[in-house]
């Protein structure tokens, strides 16, 4: 860990502390002050920031802090005021993380990591612990859509022996912001836009990019949420992160630094954007309605619970600060260790009880596991309690059957509105002499937060190692592959083509200038903009740092079609041991099928009998499946050729670069439809050939369909 004294600097007093040591944020609030007051910027007044009580603030990017790189401090009111009056917006939705999926299962660890730590959990190999794991989208309430583009929350409850472990994290191991104060503004921006309610769970759209425009640090970040990391094909195929530095404990209460990664078995696999938009329309539950059936159908999602382990010496080498939340560690530079798994095999009994009740909390530890100084984690502990109160209406929140510990818990708390326990006898406090069974501390077993020797000078200023905003940016788009960097820039001209803010759009597009001179040509181009805008200012030139691939997604994709949807479309005269042979090549790859007809009640094979289908062609698109087949006769295609759901059907499957197989009668539609053949379309009487297409997308055919940024 960086030492204090080479952070800090001789003053806290807002007036003498650079924009590096803020954040680097080019915000009008950084302009040149004198005399102790704020110069304006040109075209309008802006009255004075105050707490409700009326005092004026003088910082509103930072916390109150011990030292740069210390712990928050509790006695920062205006935190604590803005994150509590922020808590209690909405009643009862969760104000963030509202649209929500989650499942039972358990968890069992392989890997015993006892050198590091004294938590059961993360020492007993082959014991299996209880888990609750929510799924959820950020931006939206909890009545829309599954597929925006968007973070989604990876949270996962254990009911460990020694107490709840809560890991509340994300698909995306970095996040927006650098410190939990600027929590609220960044939420207020990616909300509905107050005045008219809308745009609903979006981001495209001005006051997220002039937020955005005006942070900086958030650069890394929208790298990924542009990425197709926010448009996963499946809730079982996407990674979750733990995103903060937590630290192990071990026995001798030694400490190392941790980073929590959950990996799919099932590899990673997103959609493409328009695909997403026609899924929305098609099923708005379609995540949902995905983890559900494969529960059902026995395919449990499983991950893989692996860790980056590092000393604070390591840390000290490290070419960017880890406490930052916008930065990650690279795989190369921090290997990552596979230490478990949890398997998802059990649907909630009662979807209120259980996924919406689910009250998940950072500060939920067990005794081996501790906290990090990350500011953003450090106003997380502060934040998630403290919603409870308004979303679950009571202290007691904890003793609702989702909440509750599986191993014995007691304490002096008592009342309150909604106790549900009925706690006896006449003491109700520590120490005590009057009740022999009453529950008092335990030193040998009880949490102990880690040994750290903290000093230096309070103040509201961040380390000047948090001030790099754009290098891991930088890595990130360099990293990925040319057909995800066309998606990433694509993404930007989509977002920025809905902000009317002609300003806004040239100054994001100044930002990314920094991270890639191509990138922000593209983007400018795609805007129809004169001139490349000038760069932003920048607190600290970018750097180049060596790719990652395991930042990609299409590189890390796995050579498999489990867990995937084939879809087989049929009509009156299809081939019925095309279609059986089909079917059966497809589920031996270890995916579902599902036959769609022109009607729900199926179609009448060549020979008279009836196939039944799961579901009807103008209400089952294509877009539902990762893959499909068109079997049919030639009168059948015939038929279908004058039916503009079967024209969908195919034009999107085509267009959403996936695999089709076909028959004669599939061939037959297919040229009637204008859709010309390439090497993803495939005679099924090559099943393997079929197979094998349908584990990828056809990314060669994406530039020949559609004009990519």
């Amino acid at each position: 860990m960086r030492k204090a004294s080479s952070a800090a600097p001789a003053t806290f007093s807002t007036s003498s502390t650079s924009a590096a040591q803020r954040g680097g944020t080019t915000a009008p609030q950084d302009e040149v002050r004198a005399g102790g007051e704020l110069h304006q910027p040109a075209g309008g007044s802006h009255p004075p920031l105050t707490t409700n009580q009326g005092l004026v603030v003088a910082d509103n990017q930072n916390s109150l802090k011990v030292h740069p790189r210390g712990p928050v401090l509790l006695e920062d009111f205006i935190l604590r005021e803005k994150i509590f009056h922020f808590d209690h917006e909405r009643i009862p939705e969760r104000i963030v993380h509202a649209r929500g999926s989650a499942a039972h299962g358990h968890f069992e660890l392989t890997d015993s990591l006892a050198q590091f730590t004294t938590a059961s959990i993360l020492t007993k190999v082959g014991h299996k612990t209880p888990v609750f794991t929510r799924f959820s989208t950020v931006a939206g309430g909890s009545g829309s859509a599954d597929t925006p583009r968007d973070v989604r929350g990876f949270a996962v409850k254990f009911y460990t022996q020694q107490g709840n472990w809560d890991l509340v994290g994300n698909n995306i191991p970095v996040f927006f912001i650098q410190d939990a104060i600027k929590f609220p503004d960044l939420i207020h921006a990616v909300k509905m836009e107050p005045d008219r309610g809308f745009p609903q769970a979006a981001s495209a759209h001005d006051t997220f990019w002039d937020f955005i425009s005006l942070t900086p640090e958030a650069m890394h970040m929208v790298m990924w949420a542009m990425s197709d990391r926010t448009l996963p094909r499946s809730l079982r195929m996407m990674e979750g992160f733990g995103i903060h530095s937590f630290r192990l404990v071990n026995a001798e209460g030694q400490s190392t630094f941790v980073k929590f990664h959950w990996r799919p078995e099932l590899g990673l696999q997103s959609t493409l954007w328009d695909e997403a938009v026609k899924i929305a329309g098609a099923d708005s539950d379609f995540h949902r309605r995905d983890l559900f059936e494969a529960i059902e159908a026995g395919s449990f999602p499983a991950w893989e619970l692996a860790v980056q382990l590092f000393t604070e010496e390591e840390a000290e080498a490290f070419p960017f600060d880890h406490l930052d939340p916008t930065k990650l560690i690279p795989e190369e530079l921090v290997a990552l260790r596979v230490i478990g798994r949890m398997v998802l095999d059990r649907w909630p009994d009662n979807f209120f009880a259980e996924t919406e009740q689910v009250a998940f909390c950072p500060s939920h530890l067990v005794p081996g596991i501790d906290f990090s100084n990350d500011p953003l984690l450090q106003g997380r502990l502060f934040s998630y309690l403290d919603t409870q109160l308004s979303r679950l209406g009571s202290p007691n929140f904890h003793q609702l059957p989702i909440n509750a510990p599986k191993c014995p818990f007691a304490n002096q708390q008592r009342d309150g509105h909604m106790q549900m326990g009925q706690p006896r006898g006449r003491v109700a406090y520590e120490p005590s002499s009057l009740a022999a069974d009453s529950p008092r501390e335990s030193p040998a077993r009880g949490f102990r937060s880690t040994a750290v020797d903290e000093s230096g000078l309070k103040g509201r200023v961040r380390p000047e190692s948090f001030a790099d905003h754009y290098s891991q940016a930088r890595q990130f788009f360099a990293s990925q592959t040319g057909f995800e960097q066309a998606h990433i820039a694509s993404a930007l001209v989509f977002e920025l083509s809905k902000v009317e803010a002609l300003h806004v759009r040239e100054a994001i597009v100044g930002h990314l200038r920094h991270i890639d001179t191509g990138l922000a040509q593209r983007v400018a181009d795609g805007l129809g903009l004169a001139k490349l805008p000038e760069a932003a200012a920048a607190a600290v030139a970018a750097q180049d740092m060596p790719a990652s691939p395991a930042l990609q997604i299409i590189g890390k994709m796995k050579d498999t079609l489990a867990g995937r949807c084939v879809g087989i479309l049929i009509a009156d005269g299809s081939d019925p041991k095309r279609v059986a042979a089909t079917r059966q090549a497809v589920e031996r790859a270890g995916a579902s099928v599902k036959i769609v007809a022109p009607k729900v009640g199926g179609a009448r094979m060549a020979g008279g009998k009836l196939m039944a289908a799961d579901g009807q062609l103008a209400g089952t698109p294509s877009v539902l499946f990762d893959a499909v087949a068109v079997l049919l006769s030639a009168e059948g295609a015939t038929l279908l050729a004058k039916d503009a759901a079967a024209g969908d059907f195919v034009r999107n499957a085509f267009g959403h670069l996936k695999a089709i197989g076909i028959d004669a009668g599939g061939q037959q539609l297919l040229q009637a439809l204008g859709v010309a053949p390439d090497a993803g379309v495939i005679d099924v009487g090559d099943t393997k050939a079929f197979i094998a297409a349908a584990k990828t997308r056809q990314w060669t055919r994406e530039a020949a369909l559609r004009m990519l940024a």
